[in-house]
């Protein structure tokens, strides 16, 4: 008889398998064809987005530092300035207040728009190819990552054939208010993270769902949720006579991963768009309510469990953002208001049915309905509206559809804000937006934005309608579809107007200007940056923001009181170049505009004053500089002052 003891079970099973794991690793490069070729279809779903989103961003290649957005220069003269400082993170030179604008307050990156978390991620692009080529990857790269990260969630989530879900997607992703965001508002657009937020979401209530005792006997306790894609549940005989069937607790441990993995995503998102969060956020809060009240059995047995995981989600992210959420409302130069008016941001009633101008179908008229080409979010035209009715009461009373359905109707309404606005016209009816307009965190959002979640709900109901007419058949499966490609035709997305822009002095190109300026010290540009005219920063981005300028465009709390305002009061010296560079006309300078000069150089903390040869009525500027601060030296293509 051996001595020898046979091996542990679980030893056995290590044992058997290594080898495989040595093999699978061993030949994975054979077995990759075979993994590609079992994803075919959602590689080619993937590769169609990417190649509609290059098509629609075609303008800005294959030279995006000689490109500009044409419907909206200024925003993306912005964006990329704060890509060019997020990319510092990666030299060690990063901070939630940034001196490198509004020299000496500075600029505090939470209280603006400032894709801090793609920023960094970009990090090596910018630094190596330059923020305008970082711009250009994010604009095309947030349509194709958020129609993808849709479709992925409708498949994997609902379960619905890819067809449908790629239709459904390809609305999320490249709508007429996304497309019409993609003119520079990469805070907007960068929406991957919902559909991930979403499936988080989902994933907490199944774990939260014990379902009836019956079934956990037999089943994972958390696998059973009600499905917006299954059949009716048959009546429950005991429910038919008033009894309540017997529930088993939540399994808490399968609630930690949802919930600790929510909170990561959300903590993201944060860094990249806030308002986006907290649309998600209030779209979510008005489908779990309609969810709760259409289905009280789901609710009754996932409310503990749930509501502990959005606590510990909530209380996670906290440990996250406490800090950088006070430092946005209560720190230097933070904001706790926001700065746009309600009245002046709401969708005109008339804008749902029409028809955004960047879309195929789409004409210039209808830009009219809105407040500039970068927030057509409503203009959905009235054959998607009809054929999602349509869809929706197809369906039936599914929890999923009616919770689409009253989020849909909710969201649009708060996007008509205080007053209702039909064709241009304020009327006196007022709207809902009017019951939450001032609350906290409320006034940071625009409220025709409110329209933009309406994308994804619609093309949920789409989905869902798309899925059940191929699986039944019949009439359904070629009318449904017929109906849904007639109703999205007219808003296929145009490719986004560009223009060529002005080049970037050599001086700056080339680094010419560390001859006046030490890296991190204070370059003034003439003229200075504004928010009207912001293209003087496009000199601090091709640098990467080595240097620091005063004024400029951004937020900060320099309303009344100390309110959210856009840029700074203007220092004498400026408004007095901009009146040069505007009239071309030069003044002549006194002892106290020389006196005040000198104050507001040394107001900055600048090293030097510098004037572009090509600037626009350079020789004025020039001469008034001179008599300002004395001769200048000329360096490459700018003329310099060392103050």
């Amino acid at each position: 008889m051996s001595s020898a003891a046979p091996p542990a079970p679980d030893a056995a099973a290590d044992q058997a398998v290594r080898p495989a794991n040595r093999l699978s690793l061993r030949h994975w490069p054979a077995r990759l064809p075979a993994a590609l070729a079992r994803r075919r279809v959602d590689l080619a779903v993937t590769l169609s987005f990417v190649a509609l989103a290059g098509w629609l961003t075609h303008g800005l290649w294959p030279d995006p530092g000689a490109r500009v957005l044409l419907l909206n220069p200024a925003d993306q003269a912005l964006y990329e300035w704060f890509l060019a400082v997020d990319a510092r993170a990666l030299l060690g030179d990063f901070g939630l207040l940034t001196d490198r604008l509004n020299a000496p307050d500075g600029v505090n990156m939470m209280a603006n728009t400032t894709v801090i978390a793609l920023g960094v991620l970009l990090a090596p692009v910018t630094l190596l190819l330059g923020a305008p080529v970082t711009f250009a990857l994010l604009a095309a790269a947030n349509l194709a990552g958020t129609a993808t990260a849709w479709y992925l969630l409708y498949t994997r989530t609902l379960r619905v054939r890819p067809a449908a879900a790629a239709v459904g997607a390809a609305l999320c992703g490249f709508g007429p208010g996304i497309v019409s965001q993609a003119n520079s508002h990469l805070h907007m657009t960068a929406q991957w993270l919902v559909p991930v937020i979403v499936w988080l979401v989902v994933r907490l209530l199944r774990a939260a769902d014990p379902g009836p005792a019956v079934a956990s006997a037999t089943a994972d306790p958390g696998a059973a949720v009600t499905s917006a894609t299954a059949a009716p549940a048959a009546p429950n005989p005991a429910a038919r006579n008033g009894v309540r069937p017997a529930v088993a607790g939540p399994d808490r441990r399968r609630v930690v991963g949802p919930a600790l993995g929510l909170a990561a995503a959300v903590s993201v998102q944060v860094f990249i768009g806030e308002e986006v969060l907290f649309l998600t956020a209030l779209t979510l809060l008005v489908m779990a309510v309609t969810y709760a009240v259409t289905d009280r059995d789901l609710a009754r047995r996932a409310l503990s469990g749930f509501a502990g995981g959005l606590l510990l989600a909530t209380g996670t992210a906290l440990l996250v953002l406490v800090w950088p959420l006070w430092f946005q409302f209560a720190g230097p130069q933070g904001v706790a208001d926001g700065m746009f008016s309600p009245h002046y941001f709401s969708a005109d009633l008339r804008s749902w049915w029409a028809v955004s101008p960047l879309s195929l179908l789409g004409t210039d008229s209808s830009a009219r309905l809105t407040t500039g080409p970068a927030e057509y979010n409503t203009f959905l035209g009235w054959p998607l509206l009809l054929v999602a009715a349509a869809c929706a009461l197809w369906l039936g009373r599914r929890p999923l559809v009616v919770a689409c359905v009253v989020a849909t109707l909710v969201m649009g309404a708060l996007s008509l804000g205080p007053r209702v606005v039909l064709d241009g016209s304020r009327t006196a009816l007022p709207g809902p937006y009017a019951l939450i307009s001032g609350l906290p965190v409320v006034d940071g959002a625009l409220p025709m934005r409110f329209a933009l979640p309406v994308l994804p709900l619609i093309g949920t109901v789409l989905v869902l309608a798309l899925d059940r007419a191929l699986r039944r058949g019949g009439r359904a499966r070629a009318w449904v579809p017929a109906a849904v490609g007639a109703a999205l035709l007219p808003l296929f997305p145009l490719p986004l107007p560009t223009a060529a822009r002005p080049a970037v002095p050599e001086f700056i190109t080339a680094g010419h200007w560390r001859q006046c300026v030490p890296p991190g010290g204070v370059l003034v540009p003439v003229p200075l940056a504004t928010p009207r005219e912001p293209w003087p920063m496009r000199w601090a981005t091709s640098a990467d923001a080595g240097f620091g300028m005063p004024e400029g465009f951004f937020i900060g709390p320099y309303g009344r009181d100390g309110t959210a305002a856009m840029g700074t009061a203007r220092r004498p010296t400026s408004v007095l170049l901009d009146q040069v560079w505007k009239r071309g006309v030069q003044p002549i300078v006194g002892e106290e505009q020389r006196r005040q000069a000198a104050q507001d150089v040394d107001f900055w903390g600048a090293s030097c004053m510098a004037l572009a040869v090509d600037t626009r009525h350079a020789d004025s500027l020039r001469g008034t500089l001179e008599q300002l601060y004395g001769p200048s030296t000329r360096i490459a293509d700018a003329w310099i002052w060392r103050v």
